[in-house]
């Protein structure tokens, strides 16, 4: 009797302990459980943080012009019918927008409506108020189609360019510009920016570096006259807060403008510019010729890379190599940088540049011995293998 209630403590105890060590094991589980909630759920809001600060910002962004600084125009057609979904869909397409859904939403959020069919020119930089605002004037019926003129371009490929983008033919286009009628219409509007044009001596074409290198936006009903126009009033934009500088600093916009066209196409980098413009005005004042290929080309009337010796020697009021002075006028028309650089040169001593047709980089030297050197060192080292 006594056996048997002590095996029924023992049993008891035993049934007590593993109670107790199952409640355990479930606390200990429960624990780990919750643990592992609290982690997920910690993680969860992180994400809903993260992904509402992307959305805020991504929005924000989306209510703000896609470009505020550029000053790009881009055609845009909105089709008869169109809905309000559709015009942001293109919108967004023609990368006007960042997006399409932002701006449609902006649209309902506004009430705005009535917009209307037609061919728009629109910028990046527009708010998207100023988007709805142009909308909602209506787009013009006729197309506009844009000529892209490139810097460094001469008057013939200035030409070429028109007559790939319109209806007018090269030939006109250089007919119209040695119009002597016409020179003088443009020079009584623009009478800063072509007084030393139209008196220089030897010219080949009046206007040569007169046309800025641009995208310019014209329509069916423009006349050749008005599309040269729009490019010379683009360059007289474009100088005329430098005219002050021009004149203390003594010179003239053709020689400025001939300096720059030159600048264009011999420096790449706006420093490298600025110091060969230093050796060309330094051998000005040395009554050296600034003998650039340039002017060789120009004078050729050809596009290359090479130049040969006999070819230093044609006879032309271009060739800078036979001829002292800045040349007749400009060889092409530069970049506002280029122009930059021909007013604001280095202060320096070289009279001598190479450039090293491998890599790009510019050598400058004071003295011929030196230029010599660098010549050695970084073009006939080359040829020679």
């Amino acid at each position: 009797m006594g056996n048997n209630n002590e095996n029924q403590s023992e049993k008891q105890e035993k049934l007590v302990a593993e109670s107790h060590s199952r409640m355990l094991e479930r606390e200990k589980e429960s624990k780990v459980v919750k643990k592992i909630v609290l982690s997920i759920i910690s993680v969860l809001l992180v994400l809903v943080v993260i992904l509402g600060f992307v959305g805020y910002r991504y929005v924000s962004t989306s209510l703000e012009p896609l470009d505020p600084k550029s000053e790009k125009k881009i055609s845009v057609e909105v089709p008869i019918g169109s809905t309000s979904k559709e015009i942001a869909k293109i919108l967004e397409d023609k990368n006007i927008i960042k997006s399409a859904l932002v701006f449609n939403y902006y649209v309902k959020t506004n009430n705005a409506a009535d917009f209307l069919a037609g061919f728009y020119q629109l910028s990046p930089s527009m708010t998207l108020d100023e988007l709805i605002t142009e909308l909602q004037k209506g787009g013009s019926t006729d197309p506009s189609k844009t000529i892209l003129i490139k810097e460094g371009y001469t008057l013939d490929q200035i030409a070429d360019s028109i007559a790939k983008s319109t209806k007018f033919k090269a030939d006109e286009v250089m007919a119209l510009v040695q119009n002597q009628a016409f020179l003088d219409q443009m020079h009584k509007k623009y009478p800063k920016l072509l007084d030393s044009a139209m008196s220089a001596e030897n010219v080949k074409y009046r206007l040569e570096g007169y046309l800025f290198p641009a995208v310019y936006d014209f329509s069916a009903k423009m006349t050749l006259d008005e599309i040269i126009e729009k490019m010379i009033s683009k360059t007289n934009e474009v100088l005329y807060p430098f005219y002050g500088t021009i004149n203390a600093q003594g010179k003239t916009v053709q020689q400025v403008m001939t300096v720059a066209s030159l600048l264009e196409k011999e420096g790449v980098s706006y420093e490298d510019r600025t110091k060969i413009a230093s050796v060309f005005y330094n051998r000005i004042a040395e009554d050296m010729p600034l003998q650039t290929d340039i002017s060789v080309l120009y004078a050729l009337g050809e596009h290359k890379e090479f130049i040969s010796i006999k070819e230093t020697e044609v006879e032309s009021p271009y060739n800078l190599y036979v001829n002292k002075g800045f040349g007749p006028g400009p060889f092409n028309s530069p970049s506002l940088e280029a122009i930059k650089a021909a007013l604001n040169p280095v202060d320096s001593s070289y009279l001598f540049f190479l450039a090293d047709t491998d890599t790009g980089k510019v050598y400058f030297a004071d003295t011929y011995e030196e230029h010599l050197e660098l010549k050695e060192k970084y073009i006939d080292s080359k040829l020679e293998k």
